[in-house]
């Protein structure tokens, strides 16, 4: 099987071609001690509709499947046209959570058509005030009052129980998020089956829809451990998200 490990943000995978790929697999290619270490696997494969370039299923390192991924589709589309598979400057991929497209704005950089959001819920949970917002996947938005407040959380301690909380039987992902200007927030992330990563495309989305929904400004620049993403929010709440990816290395396993 061969592979390339590519990153954004900090936010690692590892892209395989036509493989086939199942839960023991997964986790023993993302262990980071006996395996090659990522965040997560990208599967590409031919797509089985005209109109895309491939097909895209993702996966975390516990052997899950993730509906979507913001980063880990930005790679997976910069990797496609990397690799020969479009010259497009414009083009779409097949997820379990629909279409995703890209526009391609330099050599590592695009604009990748995230959909519409919706918020399906808000309430509380480990005493925190949060909104339940879909984008591709499952995000939970909780604002910080402050950054120190926000840089100060042990995610490590606190995500867990928000991930299976009884609200989310599908366990959710998080994004705990503060605001630092009317169009810039600060964000730290736990996702399903990952814990905290450096950043995280639709926790970015999740908690810039949530700024929007309390009257920010958009586009929204999202400060994360990892580096800056941009989240566009109109008023339907559909999100265009833009950032960059590269790739690491490639390798060959046994």
């Amino acid at each position: 099987m061969r592979f390339e490990k590519w990153q954004a943000l900090g936010n690692d995978y590892l892209i395989v071609e036509g493989a086939e790929i199942d839960p023991e697999r997964v986790r023993a290619l993302c262990d980071r001690h006996f395996g090659v270490g990522a965040d997560g696997v990208l599967a590409l494969g031919p797509a089985d509709e005209p109109g895309f370039v491939a097909r895209l299923r993702i996966y975390n390192p516990d052997g899950s499947e993730a509906e979507l991924s913001g980063n880990g589709a930005r790679q997976a589309l910069l990797y496609l046209r990397e690799r020969g598979w479009t010259r497009s400057l414009a083009y779409s991929i097949q997820t379990i959570a629909g279409e995703i497209r890209a526009t391609v704005t330099g050599k590592h950089t695009c604009r990748v058509d995230m959909g519409r959001a919706v918020v399906r819920f808000e309430g509380e949970v480990e005493g925190r005030r949060f909104q339940h917002i879909t984008v591709g996947n499952p995000q939970t938005a909780i604002r910080v009052d402050s950054r120190d407040e926000l840089e100060g959380l042990d995610l490590a301690a606190i995500g867990p129980p928000i991930e299976n909380a009884e609200q989310f039987p599908d366990r959710t992902n998080v994004s705990f998020w503060t605001d630092v200007a009317p169009n810039r927030i600060r964000a730290r992330i736990f996702e399903r089956g990952v814990g905290e990563t450096t950043a995280s495309g639709t926790g970015a989305s999740g908690a810039a829809v949530a700024h929007v929904l309390r009257g920010g400004d958009s586009p929204v620049t999202v400060v994360l451990d990892g580096g800056e993403l941009e989240v566009d929010v109109d008023e339907s709440l559909h999100i265009d998200l833009t950032g960059w990816a590269v790739p690491v290395f490639r390798g060959e396993l046994s």
